[in-house]
């Protein structure tokens, strides 16, 4: 008997039921807009994973734009794999890219929101 494949979801945004700020017990802090928390959790998930940590703190340390190559060669990882995680930090707006001939070249994003900056920070 197979067992069923589970698929992702979608992300959900989070409903508030109204604006009340006091629970049963004590005052609680309004919702933040939806969009906003959606904006948050993207980030939180692209960062999620050891190796794209490890990717923003090779590049929180490069003084020059890292080759793919150089991820390939710093991971026991195919370039395919290397290009994936690659893609959910430029999906998520931490890097950005360029191509050199036939190699793509990443750095961290200039305009990184505050939330992005602080969780950079955060890596050592």
């Amino acid at each position: 008997m197979r067992s069923p494949t589970l698929t992702p979801q979608p992300a959900r945004e989070l409903q508030a039921l109204s604006l009340r700020v006091k629970g049963c017990c004590s005052p609680v802090a309004a919702p933040i807009p939806g969009a906003q928390a959606n904006r948050i959790a993207d980030l939180h998930r692209a960062i999620g994973d050891p190796t794209r940590v490890q990717m923003l703190h090779i590049l929180k340390w490069s003084e020059q734009p890292v080759c793919v190559c150089d991820f390939t060669a710093a991971f026991a990882l195919g370039q395919p794999t290397v290009s994936h995680h690659l893609a959910k930090l430029r999906d998520a707006g931490l890097v950005v890219s360029w191509k050199r001939g036939i190699w793509a070249f990443y750095e961290l994003a200039p305009d990184l929101p505050s939330a992005a900056r602080a969780a950079i920070d955060a890596i050592p």
